[in-house]
């Protein structure tokens, strides 16, 4: 599945990814091999935090399971011995003490996921989305090369908004409040904010290296995301935005082979 005749372990983190996230997946087969190394395990990891909040209708439970991914990493960032896992046990090769640290807010941004109070205000649904989609870049990128974390932050800060537009219908199905402002010019002000931070970031595409580019892949969607939000803001409840098959794999094709996200 993986190619270049990865482990188990590995070849596990690529089917859990393809079940669970089928996007982030394509995205990292259309990326080098060896990156495969380092995006499969970290993509693993965020399928299984992401859903822990929505696999039990119990709060300990959901809190419990995050809490398991915490300590799991806390073991990583300590440099000492790691629990066997899957998952654990690659991402312990591929991770840094540092960065293994730094991942824990990408956990702990996840107890709002598991209640269902609205955000706060602006700032904190601005740092939910960069805690979970921008931190995952960043220690994907950072994994693999040289990356200013302010460009990857700000890319993934577009990319994240795209897919929470995206998860929104199923969101309110669950009786949640994804937005401050769900209204027409609530939702047109975010996506023009999402693709001004992507603009911003393409224009310092210098700061990311050749190696590291491979973890902007799983962004190939994000701007005609957003820019059907902006357009037509009713997709979004709709549940209506995204592209042909045909049109999707082209794309990610196109900044597979030319490497400009």
């Amino acid at each position: 599945m993986t190619g270049g005749g990865f482990p188990d372990d590995l070849n596990a983190c690529a089917a859990l990814v393809q079940r669970g996230d089928p996007d982030r997946f394509m995205a990292a087969m259309a990326a080098p091999v060896a990156a495969r190394r380092v995006l499969f395990p970290l993509y693993a990891m965020n399928v299984e935090i992401a859903r822990a909040p929505w696999v039990t209708q119990e709060s300990m439970i959901a809190e419990m399971r995050l809490q398991w991914w915490r300590d799991a990493l806390a073991e990583i960032a300590a440099g000492g011995p790691v629990r066997r896992h899957e998952i654990v046990t690659p991402l312990a090769g591929c991770l840094s003490r540092d960065l293994a640290a730094q991942a824990d807010e990408m956990i702990a941004v996840r107890r709002w996921d598991i209640y269902r109070d609205p955000f706060e205000d602006s700032a904190h649904f601005a740092r939910y989305i960069d805690q979970s989609s921008g931190t995952l870049m960043w220690l994907a990128a950072r994994s693999l090369g040289r990356a200013d974390e302010a460009v990857v932050r700000d890319y993934a800060f577009a990319v994240g908004l795209a897919n929470w537009f995206r998860a929104i219908p199923e969101l309110e199905a669950q009786r949640r409040v994804p937005l401050l402002d769900g209204t027409s010019d609530g939702v047109r002000g975010l996506a023009e904010q999402g693709l001004a931070r992507l603009a911003r970031a393409r224009g310092r595409r210098a700061g990311i290296a050749p190696a590291a580019r491979a973890a902007l892949l799983a962004g190939w969607q994000a701007e005609p995301i957003l820019k059907q939000a902006r357009a037509t803001p009713e997709r979004v409840a709709q549940g209506r935005l995204g592209s042909s098959e045909a049109h999707r794999r082209l794309r990610l094709m196109m900044q597979a082979a030319t490497g400009r996200w």
